[in-house]
């Protein structure tokens, strides 16, 4: 169902307050607790973070292959693959949060001048299926948020005491 304009003016916001929402919950994760993992299969802060960098440079390009292509293919990828093979704990999580502001900011100014029509474009996602520019916003609008919530829950179960080793088996999942 096609969001109404106040709803995608909402989403809008909320996808343009996504880095400083994340960075707000960064900023409360101590030191030692960075690269704390609340379980195994479980991201820490840090991958968090740096899945994030990933993640909004895949919908960079997403949304303007949906804007710009004819009928376009949007690739999926495995998430956990992507943390294990660039070793996440070894990336440096600076310039991963500035990708994330960067990246998101250059979009923001696009979608927030996108006419309705361009909302209704769609492609094919290689995992869901049918993908529309309107999925886009809905999926991106809440990401930084939910991973904000993330490592915010990751603080209070570092808090709580309950420390589990770190591993290198970074949590299940695709995007």
């Amino acid at each position: 169902m096609a969001l109404s304009h106040a709803e995608r003016e909402r989403l809008i916001a909320q996808y343009g307050a996504g880095p400083l929402r994340l960075k707000a919950a960064l900023a409360r994760v101590p030191k030692d607790a960075m690269t704390w993992r609340p379980a195994p299969a479980e991201w820490s802060a840090h991958e968090i973070v740096c899945h994030c960098a990933d993640s909004e440079t895949n919908a960079y390009a997403r949304i303007r292959l949906l804007l710009a292509e004819k009928d376009p293919l949007i690739q999926g990828y495995d998430q956990d693959h992507w943390a294990r093979t660039f070793d996440y704990h070894s990336r440096p999580l600076e310039p991963a949060l500035a990708v994330v502001e960067a990246v998101r900011a250059n979009t923001l100014a696009l979608i927030r001048g996108l006419p309705d029509e361009a909302w209704a474009r769609e492609g094919r996602h290689t995992e869901s299926g049918r993908y529309r520019a309107e999925d886009w916003l809905r999926i991106y609008a809440d990401h930084l948020e939910g991973h904000a919530r993330q490592i915010e829950n990751n603080v209070a179960l570092w808090q709580a005491g309950g420390a589990a080793p770190l591993t290198t088996v970074p949590p299940g999942g695709r995007h």
